[in-house]
């Protein structure tokens, strides 16, 4: 399973990105999409329009990982062991939600979750 950042969302609805063609590959080999609550509701803060949302969610498939007290346990761990970098505590919580689905992570920001691959996250 990939578990698909919010950058990952939104480039996904622009014609020819990087990210669009790669969610196509990765459809045509039916692999499973998803990503975690906090993914989504950045994603629906915008800016995108109630089409784009409606064809991630089809896209996904209704695949919307909650956050759950697990990963915010999860997310408190990665946060103080990357040494609890404000800028970081919202990444905390998507690479906390991949890893405790055992998702690898697609990101167009690899260079702030570079950081916390050392603690079992998997990037893609």
């Amino acid at each position: 399973m990939i578990l698909l950042d919010t950058n990952y969302l939104i480039r996904a609805l622009v014609a020819g990105s990087a990210e669009a063609e790669r969610l196509q590959a990765w459809l045509a080999d039916h692999l499973d999409l998803c990503t975690s609550a906090i993914a989504w509701y950045e994603f629906c803060s915008g800016p995108v329009d109630e089409e784009g949302i409606q064809l991630i969610q089809a896209i996904l498939e209704d695949r919307i990982i909650p956050y759950t007290a697990a990963q915010a346990t999860e997310t408190a761990r990665l946060f103080n062991a990357v040494g609890r970098p404000r800028h970081l505590r919202v990444d905390a919580m998507l690479a906390a939600a991949a890893i405790t689905t055992s998702a690898s992570f697609a990101t167009g920001n690899t260079a702030d979750f570079k950081s916390f691959v050392p603690f079992g996250l998997t990037l893609v």
